[in-house]
């Protein structure tokens, strides 16, 4: 996001709508790769003898993160983290699949030390589990024609498509008052009606409309933002360990930090999100 304050000044959009645009890029981290965690807060020399081995638990039904390929392997940008994470604090670690409604189950009964499958931070999750630090947030994106499609007419200049009732829908509502929301019944249709020119833009999850993006090079592209919030798209993904392994838990905090530090995590970040949904 070093660039963003130079696209907003360029942006199209009304002046209430670019100061607010202002404002979240003064709170948004200044990035173009996700990088979420405190590289500054360093950790004592790992000693693998307190944890010994780590047994991460995931599920089948979410790819890119996590899903089987086409020769039944678990695959995706999960099961690398993981063994990257492994490899850094050289200890062996293990993998399995599990139903989605089983693994807190699983985890809590010592079937596993691990989840990585994109559990939600909330009241009923913090009340069954701890989490390391986010390494993957999921912000809004406007999505916009490219360059030498169709342009947009007055009669739509302001007009955005969102998912009706979504996250991004309601953000939107609240933050950009100058625009005028366009309601689908899913991301497909309101990236579809980006496409044909129905709308001006889109206002939609950033990491679903980089796989659109990625089927639809010629026709669209980001524009603006990233937008982050917390409150409105959650906390990003974690790993969740069971209540009290603060020896596992902060094992994975390392691992994390020294995949990030030495360029690793943005290798798999780039290999299974091929269009940047931080950029």
């Amino acid at each position: 996001m070093d660039k963003y304050l130079n696209r907003l000044v360029k942006s199209a959009l009304s002046t209430t709508v670019g100061f607010v645009c202002f404002v979240f890029a003064s709170l948004a981290l200044a990035q173009n790769l996700p990088n979420h965690v405190d590289l500054d807060a360093h950790e004592d020399v790992f000693n693998a003898s307190q944890v010994g081995a780590i047994r991460f638990l995931t599920t089948t039904d979410f790819p890119p993160l996590n899903f089987r390929n086409s020769q039944g392997e678990l695959a995706g940008f999960h099961i690398e983290l993981a063994e990257a994470i492994c490899v850094e604090l050289d200890v062996k670690c293990t993998m399995q699949s599990w139903p989605w409604e089983q693994l807190v189950t699983a985890l809590n009964n010592n079937q596993g030390d691990a989840v990585i499958a994109a559990i939600a931070i909330n009241a009923d999750s913090v009340a069954k589990m701890d989490f390391s630090q986010a390494y993957l947030k999921f912000p809004a994106r406007f999505v916009t024609r490219a360059e030498g499609q169709l342009p947009s007419g007055e009669a739509i200049k302001n007009k955005v498509a969102v998912r009706e009732g979504s996250a991004q829908a309601k953000f939107l509502a609240k933050h950009f008052k100058a625009l005028d929301a366009v309601a689908f019944d899913n991301e497909q249709q309101a990236l579809e009606a980006v496409k044909f020119a129905d709308v001006d833009r889109a206002f939609v999850d950033g990491m679903r409309a980089s796989f659109w993006l990625n089927e639809n090079p010629e026709c669209c592209t980001f524009a603006d933002g990233p937008y982050f919030s917390n409150e409105a798209f959650g906390s990003g993904l974690t790993i969740a360990v069971k209540r009290g392994n603060e020896a596992t838990r902060r094992a994975i905090n390392i691992g994390l930090r020294r995949v990030q530090e030495n360029g690793k995590f943005t290798e798999l970040y780039l290999k299974w999100f091929p269009v940047n949904f931080y950029r």
